[in-house]
Parts: C-alpha cells; structure tokens; sequence
C-alpha cells in the first residue's frame, strides 16, 4: 500500500493528497489493520475528515484502549475532527461501551474509539459510529467513509472545532448509569481478568461499587498484552478457570482488549462461549412476545429458550453492526454473539461487557443457585470451535467453494453468512472472520460422536478448498 502524504501545520495533520488505500483494512464493522504497515498517522488524519464529512454533525466522543500505538494515531484522528470543526468529547483510555453510552447517554452526533479490539497487539484501528451508538460498518455507512478517503473531497471549515476533557464525567456517569439500573441482593465472590487491556482497574472499580468482592488478575493496562492473548477464549483462560475453582468463587469472567466481550467462567472452572450466556439472560428476562437477536452461529440452546419463553428470535449474520442494527430496528429485548457480545435494550441495544457482568451477578443472587446449576438447566447440545488461519485475500473465495461442494452434494445449506450445513442431528457452520485472516469452523449435535462426525465433515470440506485455491 502506497502512503498517504501529509503535513503539520500548526499541530494540525492536513491532507495534501492520497495514492491508492488498501481496502482489506476496511472490514465488516470497523476499520483494522497493523501499525504502522496498514495503518499509520497519515491514515489516521485522512480517515477523521472523511468521517467528519460522512457525519455532517457537531460533536464527537473519542476513546481509546491500551494499544501502544494508541497515542500515535488518536492525536492525528482528533487534530483530523477539529480542523473539520468538530467538538471533541475526549474521554481517554476507556472501555469501548464507555465510548457508546457517551454517544446515545448524551444525544452526540458520533463517537471513534481507536481500538483493535481483541486483535493481536500490532494491530490498531478505529471504531466508527453515528448518533444512538450505531455502529458503522460495511453497508451501514463505512463504505462511503471509504469512498471520501479515496477522494479527498472534504469541505474546508471556517472555524476550528474545540477538544474538552470529559473523561472524569463520563466515567462516573456510566457508573451511576449501571448502578441504578442493575440490583445485586447477595455479595458474590467473583474472579475477573481484563487481559491488560482497556477494563483492567475499571472492572473491578464498578463491580466493587456494587457490593461485590472482586478478586482481579492481569489487572493493569499493558499494551503488550503479556499475560494472554487480547481475545478470551476457552484455551486462553485457565489461570482464571483455577483462580474461580482453587478460591471457590460464585463465577468468574473475562474481557476481551477494548471491553466490550464477555467470556464466563462458572463455579466449577468451566468455560462458556455468548451463546449459552445469552440463552441463560434470555430464560432470565425475556417476556412472551418480545424480540431476540443472535447470530447465526449461535447453539440451538438459544432458540430453544426463546420458543420456551414466548419470545421472537430474530438470526443475523455475524457481527456488531448487523446485531445492533437488527437490535435498534426491531426494539429487541437483548441479543448476544457466540464470541461473548451481550447487548441489552437498557444500554441503548449496544453491547456491553460491565453491564452483563452485573447481570450475571443479580441473575445469581436472586436466584439463589450456582452459575453451574443454572447453565445446567439449558437445553443440552455438544459445541465445537475451530479456527484456521488463511490470508484475507482468500477466506472469503474458499467459502464459496465449500459452498459449492456442499450444495452439490446436497446438502441443505443457510447462506446468511459463509455457509451453514444442517442436518436432523445437528449442523455446522463455516465462515470467513469479520476482523482477522482466519476462517471459523462451528459444529453441534446432541451427542459427542455426532459432534465429531460433523467437525470432520467441515474441516474435510474447508481443507479441500483450501488446496484447491
């Protein structure tokens, strides 16, 4: 990728022209590469007037996690606001939900939070919303984003937006905010590990508010992320897993790098993808005829549970922007992603890692059983998760060749997002990644040779697509 050229004049990043923008870092809902290969601070001052241009608003909330290379392209992405006249609501290295309730808490125009998410530490980018938090990505507006970088078509403005400091502020807001909302009768005992990334220290301080007693490892922000890789999954999480069994904890729970996923951990040190989380909030709160949102990797569990409670499930593809976008458009009751995503209708339908944290705590002390009992009373399915690296340039053409063989075998097959072979004993799915090379491999059945029999089938179908590409 060729670079971007700029100057500094006055503080400021002004744009002075632009050769050709690898759109690989333009992804489903976010924009995300490595820094500075992908990405740089050239990037980071084009990418803000294109944004501006795109928002046609006033003020903006910006964020940040804990990347080292965060300093290094926010004060470009901000100088980027101002000059396009922008306001600035700076609220510093934050979780990513503290950057959406600045945006729909207070009615602004926008909100960025340069972040990677759950991506490995050389990798950084930028989260885009428009007003009510909504994300932006591919088809909700990211593309034009796209379009104007590409152009350098920005309108000069007459006057400077101004940056103000609202960090304190909003950090004690958002408290109250999930205080008032969420009730805990019983002091529960809970472990937490926020990675090194954006919850470390902020986790413990809000669910220590709450009357909880909070034993916290890897709590301190590190950019390197030392003690586990940013994203939590099941083989990431044992020290956790034994800090909840060895110390006899109510639950334990993970964040992801910017604080925005939830991994649990139940009192027996067992591990639990979003999917039965969500399962167990749903047959927890959900009134007859009100709406769910999953994606279509989600267990069976969910819409059992759905169907059991009266409720209307609503499947999407993967992702955040197609998750909140159904959440806003249908008023749905909650709605949740096999990776850990929780969005609720009380946090204006984004997803929010401290608020189902809380929940979790008030589901368990009101009633009265363990995090193990309860689980164990969802429907029961075997799940299996495989992932496999393969370069963005050729995760999506493999797809279609899998989805090619299976069609051609017939197989009956749900394309809503990669493809999804279901069979009367179970199904598995096989999709490209949203945010990384990789290729996801998803199987269920009600059994564990079933289970195996159908990993086979779909590792058996991507491997041949991958040697045939």
């Amino acid at each position: 990728m060729k670079r971007i050229g700029y100057i500094i004049i006055c503080g400021y990043y002004v744009w002075i022209g632009v050769a050709k923008l690898d759109d690989s870092v333009f992804r489903a809902y976010d924009i995300r590469g490595i820094y500075p290969r992908d990405i740089d601070e050239g990037f980071a001052g084009l990418a803000a007037k294109a944004y501006a241009a795109f928002l046609r608003g006033k003020t903006v909330a910006v964020s940040m996690d804990v990347r080292i290379s965060n300093g290094k392209l926010a004060r470009p992405f901000i100088d980027g606001l101002l000059e396009s006249g922008l306001d600035v609501w700076f609220i510093g290295i934050a979780p990513t939900p503290l950057l959406y309730f600045a945006v729909a808490h207070y009615n602004l125009d926008g909100g960025v939070a340069v972040s990677a998410s759950h991506n490995p530490p050389e990798w950084n980018g930028f989260k885009l919303c428009s007003r009510h938090a909504k994300v932006l990505g591919l088809g909700e507006g990211l593309e034009e984003i796209r379009d104007l970088m590409k152009s350098g078509n920005f309108a000069r403005q007459a006057s400077l937006g101004v940056q103000i400091d609202k960090e304190a502020s909003v950090k004690k807001e958002y408290e109250e905010f999930v205080i008032d909302n969420i009730k805990i009768g019983k002091r529960l005992r809970i472990g937490i590990d926020p990675g090194n990334g954006a919850s470390s220290k902020f986790a413990s301080g809000i669910l220590s508010r709450m009357g909880m007693e909070v034993t916290a490892i890897n709590d301190f922000p590190d950019g390197r992320f030392p003690s586990r890789n940013p994203e939590p999954k099941p083989e990431t999480l044992g020290e956790l897993s034994n800090l909840v069994k060895d110390k006899r904890l109510d639950f334990g729970v993970a964040f992801d790098g910017d604080g925005d996923r939830t991994i649990f951990v139940d009192d027996d040190g067992e591990v639990f993808y979003g999917d039965k989380i969500l399962a167990l909030f749903v047959n927890s709160m959900l009134e007859p005829g009100e709406k769910v949102v999953y994606d279509v990797s989600c267990s069976d569990a969910v819409a059992d549970t759905i169907d059991k409670k009266g409720g209307i499930p609503l499947v999407t593809r993967v992702g955040h922007s197609a998750i909140e976008s159904r959440m806003l458009g249908e008023n749905a009751r909650i709605g949740g992603e096999l990776s850990g995503h929780i969005y609720f209708r009380e946090t204006y339908h984004y997803d929010d890692a401290f608020f189902a944290t809380a929940w979790m705590a008030k589901l368990i002390s009101d009633s009265g059983k363990r995090l193990s009992e309860l689980l164990g009373g969802l429907p029961k399915y075997k799940n299996a998760v495989k992932e496999v690296e393969i370069g963005d340039s050729d995760k999506f053409r493999a797809i279609e060749k899998v989805k090619k063989s299976l069609e051609a075998k017939g197989v009956k097959t749900i394309n809503l997002d990669g493809v999804k072979a279901v069979t009367e004993d179970g199904w598995f799915i096989i999709r490209a990644s949203n945010t990384t090379p990789k290729v996801k491999v998803v199987a269920e059945a009600k059994t564990d040779k079933r289970l195996k029999e159908l990993l086979g089938v779909a590792s058996d179908e991507l491997e041949e697509a991958i040697e045939s590409l």
